[in-house]
């Protein structure tokens, strides 16, 4: 798959297959379904950091 719209100031594109994918990893799809974004959980960056 490859970005055929950047909004990068909005935080998000749109794909060839016309998904929509956030900064986030969040995904909105064609068809309404909605993917939750994928985040580390907070304890894990803490210690990385």
């Amino acid at each position: 798959m490859h970005i055929v719209a950047a909004h990068p100031e909005q935080g998000w594109n749109l794909l060839c297959d016309g998904a929509i994918v956030f900064d986030d990893t969040g995904e909105l799809l064609p068809d309404g379904r909605v993917v939750p974004p994928h985040r580390a959980p907070a304890a894990r960056l803490a210690m990385a950091a």
